[in-house]
């Protein structure tokens, strides 16, 4: 299980447990599972995709930002 924040310079966007995420990089998509390798990457304007610990799907469109996973700790900061 991956621990998800997504934040924007407002608020919070979602803080929580999820099983899948998936990212807009500037390379493309990718998505991130348990136990991913450390990364931080840039964010192209797209969709962030998620499912929860519950299996409920989520979309958030962004207009950019970044992502860093660290030991199943995915933290996003982006601009809605």
């Amino acid at each position: 299980m991956l621990k998800l924040k997504i934040v924007t310079p407002e608020r919070v966007e979602f803080d929580g447990e999820a099983q899948s995420v998936t990212v807009p990089g500037t390379l493309g998509s990718f998505e991130i599972l348990t136990d991913h390798a450390p990364i931080i990457s840039s964010l192209e304007k797209g969709v962030v995709e998620y499912t929860t610990a519950a299996g409920e799907k989520h979309e958030q469109t962004i207009s950019g930002g970044f992502v860093e996973v660290q030991k199943n700790v995915v933290s996003v900061c982006v601009e809605i």
